[in-house]
């Protein structure tokens, strides 16, 4: 009997096969695409830190220097070349002793002349005022010969008058004395008023002659002093610092050689970042550390002018202890920002500058996955967890400067 043979079809075979690579290519790809990108990284290459609940401090620390509590600049009033150095950059100097000597002909020339031109202006109002004083003698000697022919013409009226009472003295005679007398009396009347005119209005000349020469006196008092600026002295008494002139160098006016320290206790300064100019205020305290004690310090004052990015803050110590302080000494300052407040805390690490706080690689495992967290205030030590992290996470603090498109690190011993 024969057998019947099934012929294979070779069509199916290959149908089956396609289907089988279309559905591992799919496979792939769709394994590609959902696929997120990992890395696998050695555990001694990364920093893990641990998300806990403690105290935070919500304070800065930057640095500041030793300076006096009190300064003066040595500014040059008179422009002009520098002629003589008298004093030591470093040296104690006593208020009023001699700096410097700035030579300037021009600005000398020019005061000689002023000075000669006002000395001339004084010399003529004395000289006006006494003029009008003298002016005055003469008036009064007139004044009292007219009334000296008054009076002897009032005692001839009145003798004539007895004279002709009597039938004495003859009628023309007493006329004439009688015009005599009324002459003499409007004479001096007019006189009088004339005089005491003359002296009020030379008594207003003189006054304002007075005031002139008051102001005249002042100016040139002001010129002779301003005469003395080519001496620059020191404006009071203490440590004479940055003093550095230079013989034959010509300073503006206005310019400054230096300054002069009272060495009569100290304070600090600092040059701050220009971000916490809202956030430094008058009175808030701080610390630092001297000869392994801490020492409280206040802020006295901040200058709001920022330049290139910061802006200066001037610090009290706040004890009663003798300090030995130097001059240009530098000192750590740790100022409270705000009081202790409870709260989830993370180190701070050099992921935040890749990140910017918005996400960090949290471990699980020994894996470490990508999540998105906020972060709040921070301090040198610190950020304070706002979100999507919870005491107890342990998180890769190091920098991602190679993870920035990864989603996974693989973590291998």
């Amino acid at each position: 009997m024969d057998t019947v043979i099934i012929r294979k079809n070779k069509k199916n075979k290959y149908f089956i096969a396609g289907i089988v690579i279309f559905l591992m290519f799919g496979y792939f790809v769709y394994y590609s695409v959902t696929k997120k990108p990992s890395l696998s990284v050695k555990k001694d290459e990364i920093t893990i830190k641990t998300v806990t609940e403690d105290y935070f401090e919500d304070f800065i620390v930057f640095q500041a220097k030793v300076e006096p509590l009190r300064s003066m600049l040595v500014n040059i009033l008179e422009g002009g070349a520098i002629q003589e150095i008298f004093a030591e950059n470093g040296g104690n100097v006593k208020k009023g002793e001699p700096l410097v000597r700035i030579y300037n002909p021009n600005t000398e020339l020019n005061y000689m002349q002023q000075e000669t031109a006002m000395i001339e202006q004084i010399n003529n109002l004395h000289k006006a005022r006494l003029d009008l004083r003298n002016q005055e003698l003469s008036l009064d000697k007139d004044r009292i010969a007219i009334e000296h022919d008054f009076v002897d013409a009032k005692n001839r009226y009145n003798l004539n008058k007895k004279l002709f009472e009597q039938e004495i003295l003859a009628e023309n005679e007493w006329t004439t004395t009688q015009e005599n007398y009324r002459y003499q009396e409007e004479r001096k009347n007019i006189i009088q008023r004339s005089v005491q005119k003359e002296k009020e209005a030379n008594k207003m000349q003189i006054d304002q002659m007075n005031q002139s020469l008051g102001i005249m006196e002042k100016s040139l008092a002001i010129l002779r002093k301003n005469k003395q600026n080519f001496l620059v002295t020191a404006p009071l008494s203490g440590r004479l610092s940055s003093f550095e002139p230079v013989l034959g160098k010509t300073y503006l006016a206005g310019e400054s050689l230096g300054k002069i320290d009272v060495m009569q206790g100290y304070k600090l300064m600092a040059d701050v970042d220009e971000f916490y100019l809202d956030r430094i205020s008058e009175g808030q305290k701080g610390t630092i550390d001297y000869k392994e004690q801490t020492v409280d310090v206040v802020v006295s004052k901040v200058i709001q002018e920022v330049k290139d990015g910061r802006f200066q803050v001037e610090l009290d110590f706040n004890t009663h202890t003798e300090l030995e302080l130097q001059q240009g000494l530098s000192f750590g300052v740790r100022l409270m920002l705000s009081e202790k407040e409870k709260t989830i805390v993370l180190s701070k690490g050099s992921f935040y500058q890749d990140t910017a706080g918005k996400w960090i690689f949290v471990e699980k495992g020994n894996k470490a996955i990508r999540t998105e967290i906020s972060l709040g205030r921070e301090n040198p030590l610190y950020y304070e967890v706002k979100g999507g992290l919870k005491p107890g996470d342990k998180v890769v603090t190091s920098t991602y400067k190679d993870y920035k498109n990864i989603e996974i690190l693989n973590i291998e011993n």
